[in-house]
C-alpha cells in the first residue's frame, strides 16, 4: 500500500510539473483595448405628405412609439366627392349593361324566329338582315358598356389610393424624433412632416484599425460588450470596406441584440479586446534577471537567449521579438 500511495503520489508530482511546464510558453504579445462607441437608430425616416390639403390632426409627438394611428390625417372632403361621383357612374353604367344584356336576350329569340321562317322561305331576305344587324349592333353596345365599366372602376381604385394617402403614415413600432407641423396647416404634396427612427434594435458605429478588426472577427459571434456597463449581446452588422486615408481606419457597425433598458441614442458602449501587438509575451517566472542582464532558457535544448523587456503585466514580460524565440517556444521555470 505504501508503494502504490508513493506511486501515486510521484505522478501528481510529474502531473503537476508538466502542467506547470505547458504555461511556460512564448506568446505572441497582446494588449487589451476598450473600443468605444454610442448608440443611434437602426435607421431614420422623414414622413412626408404624398397629397396637397388641410391637415386634421397629427396623431404623434416626438418621443412618442407609432401604433396603428396613422401619423398625421389630411382633409379627404373633395376626394370623398370624387369617390361618390364615380360611384354613380359606375352604378349606373351597370343598369346599361343589364339592360344591354336584357335586349341581347330578346334579340337573340327574334333572330332565331326568323332565321327559321327565312330558312323555309315565308319571310324576306331584308327582314334576316336586319334581325343579324340588330343583334350585333346590341352585343357591340354592350361590350362598349363592360369596357367603361372597367375603366370607372379603374379610375374608382385610383381614387381610393388617394384617400388613402389622406392618412399619411410612419413605420409601425418607430419613434417620432422631429414633428414639422400642426393641425390646420395647409400641406403641399411633398412636404416634410416629421421624422421617426428605428430604435428597436440599435446600432453603434465604431472605426477600427487592422488589428482592432482581427481582434473582433476572431470572437465568437454574437460576443459581449457593454452597454451602460450592462452586459449585452453583440454581432458586427456591416463592414465597410472603404479604407479612410486620413484616419487609416476602417468603419464597422455593431448592432445590439436582447437589450431591456431604454432604447435611445447616445448610450454608451464599451467593447474590450486583446489585440496583437509588437513583441513576444514570456511568463516572469522564466525570466532570469541576474546582474541585470535578462535572459530566458529553452526547456528542450537548455539553451539562454538575452532578451530586452518592453513593458509587463501583472505575471508577464513583453519582450522585443527574437530569432531564437518563437510563438510556441517552452521555457524553464527559472523562479
Amino acid at each position: 500500500m505504501r508503494f502504490i500511495a508513493h506511486a501515486l503520489f510521484t505522478l501528481l508530482i510529474l502531473a503537476t510539473s508538466a502542467t506547470a511546464q505547458d504555461d511556460f510558453r512564448v506568446e505572441k504579445a497582446t494588449k487589451e483595448v476598450v473600443l468605444s462607441g454610442y448608440t443611434r437608430a437602426q435607421s431614420t425616416v422623414t414622413v412626408s405628405s404624398e397629397v396637397s390639403g388641410k391637415i386634421l390632426r397629427v396623431n404623434y409627438d416626438v418621443g412618442q412609439v407609432v401604433a396603428k394611428s396613422p401619423f398625421a390625417e389630411i382633409d379627404p372632403t373633395f376626394i370623398d366627392f370624387q369617390l361618390e361621383s364615380t360611384r354613380q357612374s359606375l352604378h349606373n353604367l351597370e343598369i346599361d349593361f343589364q339592360r344591354s344584356q336584357s335586349r341581347i336576350g330578346y334579340l337573340e329569340k327574334e333572330f332565331t324566329r326568323i332565321d327559321r321562317l327565312f330558312r323555309g322561305q315565308s319571310t324576306a331576305e331584308t327582314q334576316w338582315d336586319k334581325a343579324a344587324e340588330d343583334l350585333s349592333q346590341a352585343k357591340l353596345e354592350s361590350e362598349s358598356i363592360r369596357v367603361r365599366i372597367a375603366e370607372v372602376k379603374t379610375a374608382l381604385a385610383e381614387l381610393a389610393e388617394r384617400k388613402r394617402r389622406h392618412r399619411v403614415s410612419a413605420p409601425d413600432g418607430w419613434i417620432v424624433t422631429d414633428r414639422f407641423v400642426e393641425s390646420g396647416e395647409i400641406v403641399a404634396t411633398g412636404t416634410a412632416m416629421g421624422r421617426v427612427a428605428d430604435y428597436r434594435e440599435l446600432i453603434v458605429p465604431l472605426s477600427v484599425s487592422g488589428r482592432e478588426l482581427a481582434a473582433i472577427r476572431r470572437l465568437s459571434s454574437p460576443f459581449t460588450a457593454y452597454l451602460e456597463s450592462e452586459p449585452v449581446e453583440t454581432e458586427v452588422n456591416w463592414i465597410n470596406p472603404e479604407f479612410d486615408e486620413e484616419t487609416r481606419k476602417l468603419n464597422i457597425e455593431l448592432i445590439v441584440g436582447r437589450y431591456r433598458g431604454e432604447k435611445r441614442g447616445g448610450l454608451l458602449l464599451n467593447l474590450p479586446l486583446q489585440i496583437e501587438t509588437e513583441g513576444l509575451r514570456v511568463p516572469k517566472d522564466a525570466v532570469i534577471t541576474r546582474y541585470e542582464n535578462p535572459r530566458v532558457r529553452i526547456r528542450t535544448t537548455g539553451e539562454e537567449v538575452q532578451v530586452m523587456i518592453l513593458g509587463e503585466s501583472n505575471d508577464h514580460y513583453i519582450i522585443a521579438e527574437t530569432r531564437q524565440l518563437m510563438p510556441g517556444v517552452e521555457l524553464a521555470d527559472n523562479n
